[in-house]
């Protein structure tokens, strides 16, 4: 029981880490009910919605339109948002964004996505170290071939864990907006701020184009992406996004 206990508060202790590092990413201050009024009583209400306790509210001073949730528990999450979002969407656009991030915790993604991450790393490795340190170690004829093949085994090991893991992380985009739209009941309006995030993103100059990838890898698809970039992108592309939420929108009014 001391071990699990251990493993427990170990896993607890990383998510909490990971959760603080991205507010500070983002240069995000956790904000109370009577400097954002308007923003805590949508998130109250959504998360009732929901059915999730109300998370803790955070705005980040970026003109950049994006948002983000994590938390190692329903419990203890937190939902993140910039300036720029604030100032761009219209006030059923951001219900849509809200309800996106409160499906994330709703579904504990952030914790699944967490665990996957850990596991694609653990994978490389067991795979390596058990060559170097098993047959493959170089003690018997042939010891070297067999060590390579074991860089080679964990290498292929890692890769097929991470796209896995980013391909599980678009199915969770979809998810999630598949959530928002029935927190909502309008899958329109998060359509249409996807589509006003990802126009405000593709407009930043080139010089604020690394700013522009760090956010975007938290709500809409990557930008100046390439064929091979598809494999590993963390998000569906917008439009794809876009035309689920439209066919949802007509499911509803059916």
């Amino acid at each position: 029981m001391k071990r699990r206990y251990d493993w427990g508060l170990g896993v607890r202790m990383v998510l909490a880490l990971l959760v603080n590092l991205a507010l500070r990413t983002m240069g995000a201050d956790v904000v109370e009910r009577e400097e954002y009024p308007d923003l805590h009583d949508r998130v109250t209400y959504l998360a009732q919605q929901a059915g999730v306790p109300k998370p803790r509210v955070a705005v980040a001073d970026n003109e950049t339109p994006n948002a983000f949730a994590a938390g190692r528990k329903q419990g203890n999450a937190v939902v993140c948002v910039t300036t720029g979002l604030l100032e761009e969407l219209d006030d059923e656009e951001l219900d849509g964004v809200l309800a996106h991030e409160l499906a994330h915790i709703m579904h504990r993604d952030f914790q699944l996505m967490t665990v996957i991450a850990a596991l694609s790393i653990m994978a490389g490795w067991i795979v390596r170290w058990g060559f170097i340190f098993g047959d493959g170690g170089g003690g018997s004829e042939g010891g070297g071939w067999q060590l390579l093949a074991g860089y080679v085994a964990a290498l292929v090991v890692w890769v097929g864990a991470f796209l896995v893991g980013r391909l599980i992380s678009r199915y969770r985009e979809f998810a999630a907006d598949r959530g928002a739209a029935t927190i909502t009941g309008n899958p329109a309006a998060l359509a249409s701020a996807l589509e006003t995030i990802s126009d405000e993103i593709e407009s930043v100059p080139e010089e604020d184009l690394r700013e522009a990838e760090r956010a975007s890898a938290l709500l809409a698809a990557e930008v100046r992406e390439t064929k091979l970039s598809r494999l590993f992108r963390t998000h569906p592309a917008v439009e794809n996004r876009v035309a689920k939420l439209r066919e949802q929108a007509v499911d509803m009014d059916a």
